[in-house]
């Protein structure tokens, strides 16, 4: 009888208009508590019962109580929902259709329907599926409340990696639709036939989507003439035609451990346009002469071209060979010997360039993951960057410098790959940074690309990666634009990619552009100024979309680690408040080491992010880019995350120990 009185609810308002509120976002915990993160200073507990009407990430307004002589934050308003379209499983509670997010900070049952053309019978406890919330506590409504709007595959799909992996980040999990016949068009370009020229590609064995071959002379007086040959496939795919439209909205081909969705169809990718050996294929051209000591000459000339691949080789045999004198499983001819060789040359000449006044970055491995038929890991092995991917890697290099000359010079537009430095507002930071750790710099040159590349090769030098990787955190991120602009962490003025056009949509747009040029247009369109914000976010959802998968695929092959009490060796690559993240070098996996798991009483234990070490007893024992020997100790399959713990051990302090006892006993 008094729910509906008007006056108690004026009253219940007036009392509510009195009490204290603040704006904040949620951050829920595994044990159904959670906070009220108004800044990184403050934060107000929220009792499991008021964390019922909010998710993980809600940014809400909340009344702050005082409960039991405690401020406790109610959440009351919701000013941004955390999450709308997500992935869950299915969960049957009495016959009632249920789903639970696949999140660690999301793990109640929602109550679901199924959208209209999607049975209900159609699925079962453990299922996969897309779902959208359309109710919420704050918003007035009983409870949560979702919609399942897709089912992506069954409960015990061994492939449930991929397809789960792919819906959450919304990419598509398959390439484009083929067409019935493919004619290449008419752009009213004049090819060059070098199919007599001996062009060889390099690339790794198992790869069908060839878009680069090369050809290199060593001339008499020490330079070089490098003829890099780059699959045409805007031979086939006329601009703003549907199939350019879904390159563009893809972005990039998607390459997961095991397999590649590719942006284009794959009578393209891996036939029609892919520089198979023996195969005639059309080609956009450039030629460039490097000198002797490494630089690119401004002689680089863009011309369309049909080639020949005359070779088909294999980083691990070209390496052999090099390295070795000769490899088990191939021999060349005399002719691709000569090749191999000047091509080798030339790239010794250019990296010693880069060294010397750019930047290079040391050779990390690759992990590749071998599968079974049946998506069962078998192995994951590591491949290390040897001489003939580096080979390929100069040349590509020395080819999108020249394009990105060609560009500016030519339109002052394109499709630019930039990286700015160090931002702006954390240069100061930076500076004073660098000069603690034995570095000499000013803001001044290290807004230049000649002092950052400067930085760069001192960084190099220095016997650990700690202050590489503390300053990472004051570095701008790379981006793509229209506009040419220095490339800081490459030590370049400008770059522009183009060689990878079958698997790069901006590289395609770059392609057009040049073939402007070798049609000596003097005008061109501008690229659309939202494609670089476009590309930008494709590369993250990828990377994104490559991780997820590599850690679901590391918790299948580490899940008996636990019990072996296998030691590992490992990077500390991350340290935070909560701990520290480090990658097992063995085969790259990501495992985190709590602070509570570094020595038995973690009151020890400082974790801290902005110095990068971890101090037990006040003594710094990590820090970024150590090596340290660890196990796993527990593999979580439903987070798809690993946790472990050093294996060195910290002796027990008794006096600090039995000190802070007595503090803690007089305190209560």
């Amino acid at each position: 009888m008094f729910q509906d009185n008007p006056l108690l609810a004026q009253l219940k308002q007036q009392i509510k208009e009195t009490i204290p509120k603040k704006e904040g976002t949620i951050k829920a915990t595994e044990k159904g508590f959670g906070f009220l993160e108004v800044d990184n200073k403050t934060s107000y507990f929220i009792p499991p019962v008021y964390m019922k009407k909010v998710m993980h990430g809600d940014k809400v307004v909340a009344l702050i109580r005082t409960e039991k002589e405690k401020e406790v934050a109610e959440p009351d308003e919701l000013l941004e929902q955390s999450i709308t379209r997500f992935i869950g499983r299915v969960k049957m509670i009495r016959n009632n259709l249920n789903v639970v997010p696949d999140s660690p900070q999301l793990k109640d049952a929602i109550r679901a329907k199924t959208c209209k053309g999607l049975s209900h019978d159609a699925l079962s406890d453990g299922d996969w599926v897309v779902a959208k919330l359309i109710r919420h506590p704050l918003k007035g409504e009983n409870g949560f409340f979702c919609e399942i709007s897709e089912k992506i595959t069954d409960a015990n799909d061994k492939g449930a990696p991929w397809w789960v992996t792919l819906a959450k980040h919304d990419l598509p999990n398959q390439e484009p639709a083929p067409q019935t016949n493919w004619e290449m068009l008419d752009e009213s370009l004049i090819r060059e036939d070098l199919t007599q020229v001996p062009f060889i590609t390099i690339d790794n064995a198992s790869t069908k989507d060839m878009d680069d071959a090369l050809h290199t002379v060593a001339n008499e007086d020490g330079t070089y003439t490098l003829t890099i040959a780059i699959a045409d496939p805007t031979a086939y795919v006329a601009e703003s035609t549907e199939l350019d439209k879904q390159a563009r909205e893809r972005g990039f081909t998607i390459y997961l451990p095991g397999r590649n969705i590719p942006m284009l169809p794959r009578e393209l990718s891996d036939d029609l346009c892919s520089l198979r050996e023996e195969e005639i294929r059309p080609a956009l051209c450039c030629r460039v002469t490097v000198q002797a000591d490494g630089t690119i000459a401004e002689d680089a000339t863009f011309f369309s071209a049909t080639i020949k691949s005359q070779a088909r080789l294999a980083y691990d045999n070209v390496s052999d060979w090099i390295e070795n004198g000769h490899s088990e499983n191939w021999q060349p001819s005399d002719v691709i010997a000569e090749q191999v060789n000047a091509l080798h040359r030339l790239a010794k000449a250019r990296v010693n360039w880069r060294e010397t006044n750019a930047v290079t970055f040391p050779d990390r491995p690759d992990y590749r993951f071998e599968l079974s038929e049946d998506n069962d890991v078998i192995a994951i092995h590591v491949d290390p960057r040897r001489i003939a991917n580096r080979m390929v890697e100069e040349a590509m290099i020395t080819a999108n410098i020249c394009a990105g000359r060609a560009l500016r010079e030519h339109f002052g537009f394109g499709v630019f790959n930039t990286h700015a430095g160090f931002s702006t507002e954390k240069m100061a930071d930076a500076v004073e940074m660098i000069n603690q750790h034995g570095g000499d710099v000013n803001a001044d040159t290290l807004a230049t690309v000649e002092g950052f590349s400067a930085l760069r090769r001192w960084l190099n030098t220095q016997e650990t990666t700690f202050l590489d990787n503390r300053i990472r955190k004051y570095q701008a991120y790379s981006e793509v634009g229209t506009a040419p602009a220095p490339h800081f962490a490459m030590g370049l003025d400008v770059y522009a990619t183009w060689t990878s056009p079958i698997r790069k949509y901006g590289d395609m747009v770059n392609h057009r552009l040049l073939k402007a040029i070798v049609r000596g247009e003097t005008a061109a369109q501008t690229p659309d100024e939202l494609i670089g914000d476009e590309l930008a976010l494709h590369r993250k959802h990828h990377r994104m979309a490559e991780r997820d998968v590599s850690d679901w695929l590391y918790v299948r092959l580490l899940k008996d680690s636990v019990k072996e009490k296998k030691a590992f060796l490992a990077d500390i690559f991350d340290i935070n408040r909560a701990g520290m993240r480090v990658r097992l070098l063995e085969n790259g996996a990501m495992t985190f080491i709590p602070g509570s798991l570094i020595c038995e009483n973690k009151k020890r234990v400082e974790c801290n992010a902005d110095m990068g070490t971890i101090s037990v007893d006040g003594n710094k024992e990590f820090q970024l880019g150590d090596q340290i020997e660890v196990n796993i100790t527990d593999i979580k399959e439903a987070t798809r995350s690993i946790v472990g713990k050093p294996t060195r051990e910290f002796a027990v302090v008794a006096e600090k120990l039995e000190a802070e006892d007595a503090v803690a006993t007089k305190g209560e």
